[in-house]
């Protein structure tokens, strides 16, 4: 195997690069050596998520007083019932990944329904490429959705959290 330099490598180091490759899962590694390099890489194994399935919500039969406050909790959806996304509080994915609501399993949330925030708060976590990015909040207010569960796949742009 040549390099750019016309310098050959020797197939052990090569294979011990492959290796470290298979051990870290890394998808890449470069080595630089002078005016040589050699540069070993692989396809990542395709991810895919199976979405848990979501129970059905179960009819309640409302009272016509208890219908102004349920519209009020719904003021950032759109007509279609969707999440408006130019809703000022909507908190969307940053990042393909996985969402936490908490620090660690078993430790508390960092927000719930309600719950009162200040601009740049932590929110929640999403680990992506084993990196846990922090979640702020956009602004100070009251958590009124939250629209994932800890430990769900998120995807890039999508709703979290709704803070009003």
């Amino acid at each position: 195997m040549s390099t750019d330099g016309g310098v050959r490598f020797d197939p052990e180091a090569i294979r011990a690069l492959a290796q470290i490759l298979r051990d870290t899962d890394l998808t890449e590694i470069e080595l630089v050596e002078k005016d040589s390099r050699v540069r070993v890489a692989r396809t990542a194994a395709p991810v895919s998520y199976q979405a848990a399935p979501v129970p059905a919500p179960m009819a309640v039969a409302v009272a016509p007083a208890a219908v102004a406050p349920a519209a009020a909790a719904a003021a950032p959806t759109t007509a279609s019932g969707e999440i408006d996304p130019k809703h000022p509080g909507l908190v969307t994915s940053p990042v393909v990944g996985v969402a936490y609501l908490a620090p660690e399993p078993g430790a508390s949330p960092f927000i719930v329904l309600g719950a009162r925030v200040e601009q740049g708060q932590t929110l929640l976590l999403i680990e992506a490429m084993k990196t846990f990015n922090q979640i702020r909040a956009p602004r100070a207010g009251t958590v009124t959705r939250i629209l994932i569960e800890s430990g769900t796949p998120v995807e890039y742009g999508e709703p979290l959290v709704v803070v009003e």
